[in-house]
């Protein structure tokens, strides 16, 4: 059966330009409305597939929709002060975003990263303007991620009208991505399973919550990281970025996910190489995890099911890591081919999970425990 939107049209000369993107006044007119792609054979089984909601086409990724959404936000509120510096931790997505918002709206960015972040990222950053501060040493307990955010606290003591977004729990990151939601939608018109990772769960939340008000039997599949601690894992050393976390981000909507993966480094990297080999359409870590879980839903779900992934970016800043041999090689991420399946666990806590595992027993590893914990937060 050919995928639906998979026509062939002859072109003249004579024949007027279709679908031509609109012009635009500002940069930020240049997010949204990005392209979904089949992906199916020789990724998937013959037969079989999902599609790819390709958000590495917005100009910086997917976080350029939240980041002008919280600012935009901020601004409205009287948060964020006209020209006030807007400071931020990040792997690196978000900083594009955020450079992006700066120059719409006016504000000076500095953002917060660890030596993790690529210099391909680094030198985009700077380049847009943005003053790329990046912590020297992990926090002993939250990483990285807790070490950057302490970092942040520090320059808003210096810059007393500044503003930070906190993208991990601040509700303005969910909502600004329901436009998603609603493009996906128009594209697809019904829509039966999302795969999406997870890290600070803005967008799983915010695509999450609208398509499930509109499918009532949408399957939502999570995709988080070894080592990660969002679904109850103990944390460890995590190498892959965009998606998990050392902390517990108050976006993710526990009570949408119907099952939760874990994917290790190495599998996410045969995935997002195979990716690229085969379908032209790839990117890093969270590409490769997403591809690999939605392709084992094509394998095991009614061939009819309409199953979507998101792919928040695309490969050119993995130029130096996935896609680079003698890095691959260092970290041992060559020539490991994911199995068929998933290793399956009944309980998060049940053991520490390696390799890519899944588990339908969802929770808030903060709920009943008292701050900010939300009850009955299982599916």
């Amino acid at each position: 059966m050919r995928p639906l939107g998979s026509t062939s049209l002859a072109f003249s000369p004579a024949q007027p330009l279709i679908r031509a993107a609109l012009p635009v006044l500002s940069p930020a007119g240049l997010v949204g409305d990005t392209p979904l792609l089949w992906v199916g054979e020789p990724f998937t089984a013959a037969d079989r597939g999902f599609w790819a909601k390709l958000e590495g086409h917005n100009p910086g990724g997917i976080k350029d929709r939240t980041a002008l959404y919280m600012v935009r936000a901020a601004r409205e509120r009287g948060e964020l002060l006209p020209g006030a510096r807007i400071v931020e931790s990040t792997s690196g997505t978000l900083g594009l975003g955020l450079a992006l918002a700066g120059v719409t709206f006016g504000h000076p960015v500095t953002v917060v990263t660890d030596p993790g972040m690529e210099p391909l990222m680094t030198g985009l950053l700077t380049a847009y303007g943005a003053d790329v501060q990046v912590v020297q040493r992990p926090h002993p307990e939250g990483g990285w991620q807790q070490a950057r955010r302490q970092r942040v606290e520090e320059l808003l003591t210096v810059h007393p009208d500044s503003w930070c977004p906190d993208q991990y729990h601040n509700p303005d990151n969910a909502a600004a991505y329901q436009p998603l939601a609603h493009e996906l939608v128009a594209q697809l018109g019904r829509i039966d399973a999302l795969v999406v990772s997870v890290g600070t769960g803005g967008h799983s939340a915010g695509i999450g919550s609208v398509l499930r008000g509109l499918f009532p039997a949408l399957r939502v599949v999570g995709v988080d990281t070894t080592g990660s601690t969002i679904f109850g894992q103990p944390a460890a050393p995590r190498l892959m970025r965009g998606l998990g976390s050392s902390i517990y981000p108050r976006n993710v909507d526990y009570g949408l996910f119907d099952e939760i993966h874990w994917v290790a480094a190495p599998e996410a990297v045969w995935a997002a190489r195979s990716l690229a080999r085969s379908r032209y359409a790839t990117g890093g870590w969270s590409v490769g995890a997403v591809a690999l879980v939605a392709r084992h839903l094509a394998s095991t779900l009614p061939a009819e099911a309409r199953i979507v992934a998101v792919f928040p970016d695309g490969p050119q800043r993995y130029v130096g890591t996935v896609f680079d041999d003698a890095y691959c090689r260092e970290h041992r991420l060559l020539g490991h081919i994911p199995a068929d399946a998933p290793d399956e666990i009944t309980h998060p806590s049940q053991h520490t999970v390696t390799r890519w595992t899944r588990c339908t027993t969802v929770l808030d590893p903060l709920a009943g425990i008292g701050v900010l914990g939300l009850a009955g937060a299982a599916r």
